[in-house]
C-alpha cells in the first residue's frame, strides 16, 4: 500500500505550540494587570476633570462678605453692595443671598446652634466675573470702600491653588500607578519567555544545528507572546470600560460623584490597552529571549 504525498495538505509543524497549559494562567494575570491599568488612566481623566471644573468656577466667582453698619440693615447692605460691585468693570453678575442661604453656609462652623436668628449673620453677595476680563479682588474692595460699605472680598485664590495642587498629585500618582502596572506585566512576560525557553531548549539547540540565527529564534517568543498579551489586553480593556459604563450609568450626568465624573468619552481610553499591552509583552519577550539564548548558545 502506497502512501501519496500531497503537498497542499502538507503544513509545517510550529516551532512552538499554538496553545501550552500555562498560557491561560498567564492571559489572566496580565488581563488584571491591564484592567486596573485602564481603571487608573480612568481615574486619572475624571479627576483631572474634576479639577479643571472646580478650577472653572472659582476661577469665575468670588464672594463678598457683608457687614452691615449701625444706620442700616443686613439686608440693605448687601443690596447696597451688589449694586455697587454690578456696575464694576469685570463683573457679570452680583447678587445678594437670602439669609437663609447664608445661614446655611455658616451653620456647619457654628455646629448645633439652635436658632441663628439672633446673631449678627454677615450677607453674602455672589459676584460672577466676566470670562473675557475677569475683575480683580482689588477691585471690587476698592469699589466698596468708595461706597463706605464694610465688606471683605473672597476672591478663592486660596482654595483655586489647593484644588490646583491636590489635581497634579493626583495626576502623578496615576502615572506612577501606571508604570508600576507596565512593569509588573513587562516582568510577568519576560518570566514566562524565560520559563518558554527553558522547557524548550532542545527545539533552540536544534535551531541552532539548523543555522536559525538568535534574531529568529527571538522573534518567534516575542510573536508568540505579543499575541498573547494582545488578548489579554482586550479582555482587560472590554472589564474595565464595561466598569466605567456602570459607574456613568449609576451616576447620571455627573458620574458616580461630582469627585470623579466619568463621562462617556473616557471610556475611550481604554482602546490602546491591547496595543500597548502587546508592545510591552514584545519587548520584554524579545529581550529576555535574546539574553537566554545567548546563554543557551
Amino acid at each position: 500500500m502506497s502512501v501519496i504525498f500531497d503537498p497542499a495538505r502538507w503544513r509545517p509543524a510550529a516551532f512552538l505550540p499554538e496553545r501550552d497549559t500555562r498560557d491561560s494562567a498567564l492571559v489572566f494575570v496580565v488581563a488584571v494587570l491591564c484592567f486596573m491599568a485602564c481603571l487608573t488612566a480612568l481615574g486619572v481623566i475624571a479627576a483631572d476633570r474634576a479639577a479643571r471644573g472646580w478650577s472653572d468656577q472659582l476661577s469665575g466667582e468670588m464672594t463678598v462678605i457683608v457687614r452691615p453698619k449701625a444706620n442700616e440693615t443686613p439686608d440693605s447692605a448687601a443690596a447696597r453692595a451688589a449694586e455697587t460691585l454690578a456696575g464694576v468693570p469685570g463683573v457679570a453678575e452680583a447678587r445678594a443671598l437670602e439669609r437663609e442661604k447664608a445661614e446655611a453656609l455658616i451653620a456647619p462652623w457654628l455646629g448645633d446652634v439652635a436658632d441663628l436668628a439672633d446673631l449678627p449673620v454677615p450677607r453674602l453677595v455672589a459676584v460672577t466675573l466676566s470670562r473675557e476680563a475677569p475683575a480683580t479682588g482689588e477691585a471690587l474692595e476698592r469699589a466698596l470702600r468708595t461706597r463706605g460699605l464694610d465688606a471683605v472680598v473672597d476672591d478663592h485664590t486660596t482654595w483655586l491653588a489647593d484644588i490646583q495642587r491636590g489635581a497634579a498629585i493626583a495626576r502623578w500618582l496615576g502615572i506612577g500607578v501606571f508604570t508600576l502596572i507596565s512593569a509588573a506585566a513587562a516582568a510577568v512576560v519576560a518570566f514566562a519567555t524565560r520559563a518558554g525557553l527553558a522547557a524548550r531548549r532542545e527545539v533552540v539547540e536544534l535551531l541552532h544545528l539548523t543555522g536559525a540565527e538568535d534574531a529568529f529564534i527571538a522573534r518567534l517568543f516575542q510573536a508568540r507572546f505579543a499575541r498573547m498579551a494582545a488578548s489579554a489586553g482586550l479582555i482587560g480593556a472590554i472589564a474595565a470600560a464595561a466598569l466605567g459604563a456602570g459607574l456613568r450609568l449609576a451616576g447620571g450626568g455627573q458620574g458616580l460623584t461630582p469627585v470623579l465624573p466619568v463621562a462617556w468619552s473616557d471610556l475611550l481610553a481604554v482602546l490602546p490597552c491591547p496595543l500597548a499591552a502587546a508592545l510591552v509583552a514584545a519587548v520584554a519577550a524579545r529581550l529576555t529571549a535574546a539574553n537566554l539564548i545567548r546563554e543557551l548558545s
